[in-house]
């Protein structure tokens, strides 16, 4: 359950409070009891991160938040106490709490709703006795002069577009074939405000997007290119930006077949990059941002069956560059190769990609960063890395210098899918870039995404990493 988030004037005697403050703050305004305020005092003294009084009719807790390094740090701690607080939240079956800071900060508010409600998304669609295992938490109040009632209805913007993804990146293929990924992005963006296209298999044979075809050769199920568009009238831009999103709904590695255990068993999140693009697409709508923005989703799983694709196999892309195979695994780029080719046709100011592209970014970053590279300006590149600190969806900026092109070089045709053993998040993004005309960023989300273990308010399994940040990017500039 998504809780909602609303402004409050007043905090009432019997809601469960929930303080952010320090070890220096004064708390007497809150009408603690002599024996409470000995309490507090003393858990002060004992370095205690998180207090609790229980009023029998009500908890109240209070959360000294370190300092952190920066701004941006402080604010991401917020976050994990609140996901800690959790625990305790769900334990007691809390339905309704009220946050407020001891110096009216908005910020600490926002960010500790934030972590609290992002902690609460539960994927219980296939339990029998989802009822009973579902999170009581329903309503976060917020108590803070500061904080704008636009803010409330930001974040519950963003809390539903976030869940949103995460759903889909939980949905096994058993449900989500591209078709059906094609039909949730309509059903969710047009219900926002955005228009949405579909093209079916014959409408891609048509645009010889021979990338997403040959990748869908060993399915039985046909691939899709879905296309979302927001454009309101007081659009800030003239051309449009654009999002693509990686949407290989599960991926076995084809005939380059996968192991399972730590490997295919986590496929079915190799659409993270569409569902981050879906996401933000319908976070932007929602919250009526004057920007012309336009999502593209190529769509199918990557499987050995029928008239797989195969090493060695040279492919016609859209663009009418030709691809050696040398992995089939190496299909997410693709999918996107057609993608980024057919946007071409918009003139875009900015086209930004989302993958979960490789393990070479997972390597690099693990899931405490977003691999980024490409050939936008570095204002743009500026801005998007501040956006990742505000969200703590950090971007790493890797190169694409001339000469990762001689890795993907091929003796038989225009370029080949893989490189060597080094640098492979790069080359990856070099094989992107041969089909890109414009301002261009490549995200690869492969490192988080998708978390084994939950261990903050990002879960366990899908994280809905990417919309947050772009969110925060489109909406500051």
């Amino acid at each position: 359950m998504k809780p909602t988030i609303k402004k409050t004037d007043k905090i009432n005697p019997n809601d469960n409070l929930i303080i952010i403050g320090s070890k220096k703050s004064d708390y007497s305004k809150f009408r603690f009891s002599k024996d409470e305020t000995g309490y507090i005092k003393n858990c002060i003294k004992n370095k205690d991160k998180q207090i609790s009084i229980n009023r029998y009719k009500c908890w109240v807790y209070i959360i000294l938040a370190d300092e952190g390094k920066d701004k941006f740090q402080k604010l991401e701690l917020i976050r994990k106490v609140a996901y800690k607080l959790h625990a305790a939240v769900k334990a007691r079956k809390l339905k309704s709490v009220c946050v407020t800071d001891v110096a009216g900060n908005a910020g600490n508010v926002f960010a500790f709703a934030e972590g609290l409600a992002l902690s609460n998304y539960q994927f219980l669609k296939y339990f029998k006795d989802a009822k009973k295992k579902e999170s009581s938490l329903s309503e976060i109040l917020i108590y803070c002069k500061k904080f704008p009632t636009k803010e409330a209805d930001k974040l519950n913007i963003l809390l539903e577009a976030v869940y949103c993804a995460r759903n889909l990146v939980n949905e096994p293929l058993s449900f989500l074939s591209a078709t059906q990924l094609a039909a949730e992005a309509k059903d969710l963006c047009t219900k926002a405000g955005c228009k949405v296209e579909i093209f079916e298999k014959k409408k891609i044979e048509s645009l010889k997007m021979g990338g997403l075809l040959a990748v869908n050769r060993g399915s039985i199920d046909p691939p899709t290119f879905t296309i979302i568009e927001w454009k309101p009238a007081n659009a800030k831009n003239k051309k449009p930006y654009i999002l693509v999103g990686k949407g290989i709904v599960f991926d076995t590695g084809g005939l380059s077949l996968k192991p399972t255990p730590g490997s295919m068993d986590a496929m079915k999140s190799d659409m993270g990059g569409a569902a981050a693009v879906i996401g933000t697409m319908y976070s932007i709508a929602k919250a009526k941002l004057p920007v012309h923005i336009i999502g593209l989703i190529p769509a199918t799983d990557n499987r050995p069956g029928q008239n797989a694709y195969a090493p060695q196999d040279i492919i016609k892309m859209h663009n009418g560059l030709h691809v050696e195979v040398l992995n089939t695994d190496a299909e997410g780029r693709m999918i996107l190769a057609d993608a980024l080719s057919y946007a071409q046709q918009f003139k875009p100011i900015l086209v930004i990609d989302l993958a979960t592209l490789t393990g070479a970014a997972t390597i690099a970053t693990g899931q405490h960063g977003i691999v980024a590279m490409g050939t936008a300006s570095e204002k743009i590149f500026s801005q998007l890395k501040k956006s990742g600190f505000a969200v703590y969806e950090r971007i790493v900026e890797l190169p694409v210098w001339d000469e990762y092109d001689e890795m993907i070089k091929s003796d038989v045709a225009d370029i080949k899918n893989v490189g060597g053993r080094e640098a492979g998040a790069i080359t990856a993004g070099k094989f992107l870039q041969h089909f890109t005309k414009y301002p261009w960023i490549h995200l690869d989300i492969a490192g988080s995404a998708y978390l084994d273990e939950p261990g903050s308010y990002r879960g366990k399994a899908g994280t809905g990493a990417g919309v947050r940040l772009l969110f925060e990017f489109f909406e500051k500039i």
